[in-house]
């Protein structure tokens, strides 16, 4: 019951304005005429709102599950080993996906394998205790109700830097100031945790 209410509070109150602020500042890193590949896409719907954000693009998503209910093609993977060829899609996406696995190193790496023209990851920032703390809250609140699994994997900037060069991809752009949250929301649950980061192949 108490996860039934916190859920409905959250929803309320958080989701629905993170699903237009990641729409808008993802889509604006979207280029035209694009494919799209979005990882661990749950049930497609906010990958399909990114890509209408530009003209021409077409969106297919991978996840270790399939829903019940989906808005785009979804095909089922390991959560490891993307089941595609070496370049062969236009961008890939993850949004809020790499902090809920053990080696994020593994999917930026296929992430890099498969896209020709960028990488675009939303996720987290922790650089200390409080930080830790605070992203663990965020994140029972916005997924505990769901039975999502959270191994509460957040890590500091320079391990970012560290996967994205052991890739191969270059930063294209590195954002923080994301406004998922309003004030006073903003103060505790914004403060530089996210990023929105565009990273190119080299």
């Amino acid at each position: 019951m108490l996860k039934k209410s916190i859920g409905q509070a959250h929803e309320k109150l958080v989701f629905n304005r993170r699903v237009r602020v990641l729409v808008e500042e993802i889509g604006a890193m979207l280029p035209a005429d694009a494919q799209m590949l979005d990882i661990g896409t749950g049930d497609g719907q906010i990958a399909k709102m990114i890509g209408a954000r530009q003209t021409g693009t077409t969106v297919q998503g991978i996840d270790i599950m399939l829903r019940e209910k989906i808005h785009i093609p979804v095909t089922l993977f390991d959560g490891k080993t993307i089941p595609m060829q070496d370049n062969s899609v236009d961008v890939v996406t993850f949004v809020d996906v790499l902090h809920h696995t053990d080696e994020p190193q593994i999917l930026i790496s296929e992430a890099a394998r498969v896209a020709r023209k960028t990488v675009i990851i939303k996720d987290h920032l922790s650089e200390n205790a409080l930080d830790q703390a605070t992203l663990r809250l965020m994140d029972w609140v916005g997924n505990a109700p769901h039975g999502v699994v959270l191994p509460y994997n957040y890590a500091p900037r320079a391990d970012w830097d560290m996967w994205f060069n052991a890739a191969g991809l270059a930063t294209d752009a590195f954002k923080t100031d994301i406004p998922l949250y309003p004030a006073p929301l903003s103060w505790v649950f914004g403060r530089k945790l996210h990023f929105i980061a565009r990273l190119n192949p080299t």
